[in-house]
């Protein structure tokens, strides 16, 4: 995954504000409701996270947004019904609209 350790300047405690934050986020979103079972498991699991947080989990701070700007879709006719898409093997979920058969 390529992660550096990073040295922040002293008695800068605003710079941890952002990697604290994330490892709260993974902490609570993620490790809190699986078992890890080897290193590459947790690798796996951190990399499908780190997809769903981009793609598909919303942020207040971007209007209820995702980072990759992936827009609100309407629904397209009245029989159109939503669909879940398991993300993380189950654990989270996207949801969408799907024409009806």
């Amino acid at each position: 995954m390529d992660i550096r350790r990073k040295q922040i300047t002293p008695y800068g405690p605003w710079q941890n504000g952002a990697g604290e934050r994330w490892v709260v986020i993974v902490r609570r979103d993620l490790l809190e409701h699986v078992i890890v079972i080897k290193e590459r498991h947790l690798r796996r699991l951190l990399s499908e996270f780190v997809a769903y947080y981009h793609d598909d989990r919303t942020h207040l701070a971007l209007g209820k947004s995702t980072p990759s700007m992936r827009t609100a879709t309407s629904k397209p006719n009245r029989d159109a019904a939503i669909v879940g898409s398991p993300r993380i093997g189950g654990l989270r979920h996207r949801y969408e609209w799907r024409q009806a058969a």
